[in-house]
């Protein structure tokens, strides 16, 4: 066996976080990632006190592998640069989006383009205590630092006739179909209440599903509701993690004609934009809210803003648009 001497990827630090939970050692990670086990220790000792986290040792990568001189700050000097980026953060707009929204507005005029990289440093580490929290609180990751919080010990899946992600039509992969869609639940206080959220691949449009609890039952009847009132051509398949809650995929698919696959355990980047989804939504109801108070008219005005909000991914137009312009041209 070869080791590969490359940069650790998010993928690889998400598994050494799991391995880790599971107290393989230091040599057994190496072997299971074809990587040194003294690539693996550096790892591990880079994080504060030994705590292994994946996201935040990704981020402290990145901030080790930026220029040194990132502590300049072009924004600092620049009292519009500094409003534009305050206002639209207040929107919950993205950094990416800002920048992006920047060149859009100000092409000729380098002073008022920036990285979305320099507004994440303007934040974090520039702006003074109660302008950075405030700033903070419009991320999607209202954190200090950001990075994933541990999880409980994992477990294998307990789903029944499982479809894999390993069989899922390879037209899912591209993005270039319509109407395949990644599913997933936010917890709430105390492990006792839920949302549902649906995400389409093609068109990032979302769908959230109002549920009166986390029941196999409830779960599928609510999400069957979802899909029933969508066209025919946005609906063919589902990609799901392995929570109980979609124990009853056989009875969903024939229900609604969508068959559902279920990702590899302990791999949520196999539901990439699904997971993204969920960042962007923890803006709305953070950790710890008890999500059996938010009622359906609220969930609907979530689901309508993000809907509505250009992404860089679809050239700056809107989830909306992008899904409005692929029913008309099927019906033309």
């Amino acid at each position: 066996m070869n080791p590969v001497y490359k940069r650790l990827s998010i993928e690889e630090r998400y598994k050494i976080d799991k391995f880790l939970d599971k107290n393989y050692s230091i040599r057994v990670i190496a072997q299971k990632l074809n990587r040194s086990p003294s690539t693996i220790s550096r790892e591990i000792r880079s994080m504060p006190r030994n705590r292994y986290c994946s996201y935040l040792a990704n981020d402290i990568a990145y901030r080790k592998s930026v220029d040194k001189n990132y502590g300049r700050s072009k924004i600092l000097s620049n009292i519009e640069l500094q409003r534009f980026i305050h206002k639209h953060i207040r929107k919950k707009w993205s950094p990416w989006q800002i920048a992006i929204k920047l060149k859009e507005q100000y092409p000729d005029d380098k002073s008022m383009n920036v990285s979305h990289e320099t507004i994440y440093f303007y934040i974090y580490l520039h702006c003074k205590k109660t302008l950075k929290d405030e700033l903070i609180k419009g991320l999607r990751q209202q954190k200090k630092l950001r990075g994933e919080n541990r999880t409980s010990a994992m477990r294998e899946p307990k789903i029944k006739d499982r479809l894999s992600i390993d069989e899922r039509p390879l037209e899912v992969l591209g993005r270039e179909i319509p109407g395949h869609w990644e599913g997933d639940l936010i917890i709430g206080k105390n492990q006792a209440s839920a949302i549902g959220t649906l995400v389409e691949r093609s068109t990032r449009t979302v769908i959230l599903v109002h549920l009166k609890d986390r029941s196999a039952e409830t779960v599928r009847k609510a999400f069957e509701k979802k899909f029933k009132a969508l066209p025919d051509v946005m609906k063919k398949t589902l990609t799901y993690d392995n929570g109980t809650e979609m124990a009853q995929h056989k009875l969903f698919t024939k229900n609604t004609t969508v068959k559902v696959y279920f990702t590899h355990p302990y791999s949520p980047w196999e539901r990439p934009t699904n997971e993204n989804t969920n960042g962007l939504l923890r803006q709305y109801f953070p950790k710890g809210t008890d999500l059996s108070k938010v009622s359906k008219y609220m969930l609907q005005k979530v689901q309508d803003e993000l809907n509505e909000r250009p992404r860089h991914v679809l050239n700056y137009k809107s989830p909306a648009e992008v899904f409005d312009k692929i029913i008309v041209q099927k019906i033309n």
